[in-house]
């Protein structure tokens, strides 16, 4: 009889990102301090975890006292709710047709804002016999940001549909500050939001929350007017952070006791030399100026490494900055290495982290490439595998 061996491990390209576990609930821990004992705090899962990975990170939070976590559809909701059967899980982009029944199946609470959202949610609350104000939902407020919410004048209409026999439940009311790190659009938002909080309690409907509020205020301390208006109603304080759970600051120099939570990683494919006037990548946009060593990277634009990183990003490698040489292709990138001693084939670089001592960050790419952190981190393909590290 022939022997029986186990199926071979998968084959896997040289890339990856390292999630650190420790990290990710030092920032929680940290955020919730900076919060405070009357705040809640949503942490904001959406978009894979800010590229991080939807599954290793809320897992995480969940199991380390995270109640309330924040994605962006009923889509994400429902892949959330497999991971983290007993979160109060917020879908932010309101309720599309076909999503009604979901929401009420697993649990879910949808922002609203808009008459299809009620009228789509009323319909399978009634249709699954359910009674009065077992449907939670979070009404938000448009107060400028002029994306999504009840405008002013149309909050009466909104909230007629909170009668004594609606299936719905204002759990929570939430408005979006679109510039919280300035403080005269906020103070006018504050107004807006205010005003349709009074309004509200005098139809006698008392939210739980007021959801209001970002990483940056809770970083800032910088909206606590929120705070004293949910205290005069009877409700509490929710902040939605996101950003900085990942370790990264709406602006750079507020990011002080946060630790970047990604590290993001790939090998060394070969190395070749090249003479002086000898050029490199499409477009021949590079030409060694001395003989020049290069290492080759199996990452490109279509891992998530911008294409605007051509001829002026880095990657790590034992520990020092070895720049990108050429254009970043799809699957491949070349760094120089000419300065960096006894490169080979196998080594590992870093092309988000630290290494020995030397670091680049989300936000240095960021600002490599004219965009923001979020936009760098998001921007890792699912084709890149995530790990939880300690």
């Amino acid at each position: 009889m022939a022997a029986v061996t186990s199926p071979a491990k998968s084959p896997t390209r040289p890339i990856w990102a390292e999630i650190s576990e420790s990290h990710l609930l030092h920032n929680y821990r940290f955020l919730r301090q900076r919060a405070g004992t009357d705040t809640e705090l949503l942490a904001v899962v959406k978009a894979n975890a800010y590229g991080h990975g939807l599954e290793i990170c809320a897992r995480v939070l969940a199991e380390n006292g995270a109640q309330w976590l924040g994605v962006t559809s009923v889509e994400e909701a429902v892949a959330l709710r497999g991971i983290c059967p007993t979160a109060r899980i917020v879908a932010f982009s309101g309720v599309w047709p076909g999503e009604a029944d979901a929401v009420i199946e697993h649990g879910l609470t949808p922002v609203v804002w808009d008459e299809g959202h009620f009228n789509l949610l009323e319909k399978a609350a009634r249709r699954l016999s359910l009674g009065a104000g077992k449907v939670p939902v979070h009404l938000e407020i448009d107060t400028g940001m002029s994306r999504q919410g009840v405008q002013l004048p149309d909050l009466p209409a909104a909230l007629r549909r909170f009668g004594e026999n609606s299936p719905l439940k204002l759990e929570a009311v939430m408005t979006h500050f679109h510039s919280p790190d300035e403080t005269a659009p906020t103070a006018s938002q504050m107004q807006e939001f205010a005003a349709a909080v009074e309004a509200i309690v005098g139809m006698g409907i008392r939210p739980e929350f007021l959801s209001a509020g970002s990483s940056a205020d809770v970083l800032s301390q910088s909206t606590q007017a929120v705070t004293e208006l949910a205290k005069r109603i009877g409700a509490r304080r929710m902040v939605r952070t996101g950003i900085a759970l990942y370790g990264y600051a709406p602006q750079r120099e507020a990011g002080t006791g946060l630790e970047p939570v990604l590290t993001w990683k790939t090998r060394v494919t070969s190395v070749r030399e090249i003479e002086i006037g000898t050029t490199a990548g499409y477009g021949a946009t590079f030409t060694a100026r001395r003989r020049t060593r290069l290492a080759l990277l199996p990452a490109g634009y279509a891992d998530g490494l911008s294409r605007l990183l051509s001829n002026k990003g880095w990657a790590l490698v034992h520990g020092r900055r070895a720049p990108i040489a050429g254009r970043v292709s799809m699957d491949q990138t070349m760094i120089d290495v000419t300065d960096v001693p006894k490169v080979a084939a196998g080594d590992e670089a870093v092309l988000i982290g630290a290494q020995d001592g030397e670091q680049i960050t989300a936000a240095d790419l960021a600002e490599l490439t004219g965009t923001i952190p979020y936009e760098i981190l998001c921007a890792i393909a699912p084709r890149v595998p995530r790990e939880l590290v300690s």
